[in-house]
């Protein structure tokens, strides 16, 4: 709701109007709210959903997968409580591709919001409906991370306001019923977004790192020998960084969303301040104590406890 500045000192007399042009100075503007949603919620919270990714998504047996699971049907680990049997093993077990995924609380809200706590198993009927739901909320809840986490930087001040607008219209559409959600062209909306996440990038990438900044948006840098490269405020959207020795790097402020770092060695390197990193991305990379990263992420479990001789890492 926007302030309307002027327009109430018309409508009354006397000293009224200053009062009411007082209390309206001092409402807050639209790009200063709170966010509409609590990042916590873009948190996976695997004991409020039903195994969805377990079952919901496919798996092609590979490095990552030790066999083939098709779309729909449950994993042979998955418990009857819908944990994971596994779970403390899955890399060794050959599940490699479990411990990088990320449903960004899509897996609860469906699970809780959707169907209402009604599980699959309870209500076979609802399963497919439930199966077909949970990949596009999961693409709807990473839109609302990365829209969330750029309200929150200051320099991108020019865009919050649409940036609010977005966030509201999405978390809307999560709330829809399962026929709407699944029928959503999230590409689509994807395109609307992504405009705006870009603004939001370049306007913070300017403000705290001035002067020309490295493009690398979309590059090719699979395998690429970066190791103690000056990166700082590059823009890497979308690159390929499979396997890159990114080795004692200089990531700061960096723009990564959408940067694809399976098996990346981020040895040694300083990510603080990098933009629309996720929790996935870090999983699916090698890092060890020596990395730096930013307070809202983890340091993933597989990494080197502690920095190896010459910054090799064995993971």
């Amino acid at each position: 709701m926007s302030p309307q500045h002027g327009t109430r000192s018309s409508a009354h007399g006397g000293g009224r109007p200053r009062r009411q042009e007082r209390h309206e100075r001092t409402r807050p503007r639209p790009d200063r709210e709170l966010p509409l949603v609590n990042r916590e919620d873009l948190r996976a919270d695997c004991s409020s959903c039903f195994g969805l990714c377990c079952v919901a998504l496919p798996f092609a047996r590979s490095a990552d997968f030790a066999r083939d699971k098709p779309a729909g049907r449950a994993c042979g680990h998955l418990r009857d409580d819908f944990g994971c049997g596994i779970h403390a093993r899955l890399r060794e077990e050959g599940y490699r591709g479990c411990t990088v995924f990320d449903c960004f609380g899509a897996g609860q809200k469906v699970s809780q919001v959707t169907f209402g706590g009604t599980d699959w198993r309870r209500d076979p009927e609802s399963a497919s409906a439930m199966f077909a739901v949970f990949p596009v909320m999961r693409q709807l809840h990473e839109l609302l991370a990365y829209t969330a986490e750029a309200l929150e930087l200051p320099a991108a001040r020019p865009v919050h306001r649409e940036l609010r607008r977005a966030l509201a219209r999405i978390e809307k559409l999560t709330r829809g019923d399962a026929a709407s959600v699944a029928a959503l062209d999230v590409n689509a909306l994807r395109g609307e977004v992504n405009p705006l996440l870009l603004r939001a990038g370049e306007l913070t990438r300017a403000a705290r790192v001035p002067g020309r900044r490295k493009d690398h948006r979309g590059a090719d840098l699979m395998g690429a020998r970066l190791s103690g490269a000056a990166l700082r405020g590059a823009s890497l959207r979308g690159a390929l960084l499979v396997g890159a020795d990114l080795r004692g790097a200089d990531l700061r402020d960096a723009d990564l969303i959408g940067a694809d770092l399976r098996g990346a060695d981020l040895s040694g390197a300083d990510l603080t301040g990098a933009l629309f990193l996720t929790q996935a991305q870090l999983n699916a990379a090698r890092g060890d104590a020596a990395t730096t990263l930013p307070p809202s992420l983890d340091r993933p479990a597989h990494w080197a406890p502690e920095k190896s001789a010459g910054g090799v890492v064995d993971a």
